[in-house]
């Protein structure tokens, strides 16, 4: 009986949705630096937004946009990239309406984590909040390997010396022996190793 009972308590708490008098408690009140423990879920608030607009143009146009996209383009799809970009511009005008709505509805600035904290629950918030710490892991990867390739090719065109391509790229990946990799076609990569050290 106990046991059926804390199940149905546990499944309960996972839809649990936090109010929205709750959440403008939470915005306004100053952190308690003696327990951190026992403030639930108020974080002390450091990025302006400067710095979450800095944040999402390095991860876009610092080697979102011109290494990913020349890479497909070059390789893979062609033309068919304006197209992409066309389609994935209009998805982001539609995700930037959602935010809009959202933003209506409750009146603090949040995330999506804030929002489907309130409207959907603590479940569906948790899964967002995975979400989003993939989606910044991922774009900090692509700047890091974009940032990689930016070391070798200025090491390459003022010393005349570059990283060997096993230790500059993922091992998936296999050189094609072009560029400054003459020499080197087929080699597999090991590790990107100024990427690990620096980033």
């Amino acid at each position: 009986m106990e046991s059926t009972k804390a199940s149905t308590q546990t499944k309960s708490q996972l839809w649990a949705k936090k109010s929205i008098s709750k959440l403008m408690e939470e915005t306004t009140a100053e952190p308690n630096s003696l327990d951190p423990i026992s403030q639930e879920g108020t974080l002390k608030r450091t990025l302006s937004s400067t710095n979450l607009i800095a944040l999402g143009i390095g991860a876009i146009i610092g080697a979102g946009l011109f290494v990913r996209t020349a890479a497909a383009a070059g390789g893979h799809a062609g033309p068919g990239v304006t197209i992409s970009f066309a389609i994935a511009a209009f998805a982001c005008a539609l995700a930037g309406l959602c935010y809009a709505e959202f933003a209506s509805m409750i009146p603090i600035a949040g995330s999506a984590y804030t929002y489907s904290y309130t409207t959907m629950g603590e479940f569906i918030a948790w899964i967002i909040g995975w979400d989003l710490v993939l989606e910044y892991a991922l774009g900090a990867a692509t700047v890091s390997i974009g940032w990689s390739q930016y070391l070798n090719a200025l090491f390459y065109d003022f010393f005349k010396f570059h990283i060997p391509y096993q230790w500059c790229h993922s091992p998936f990946q296999i050189s094609d022996g072009l560029g400054m990799y003459a020499g080197e076609a087929g080699v597999h990569g090991i590790i990107n190793l100024p990427r690990s050290l620096f980033c």
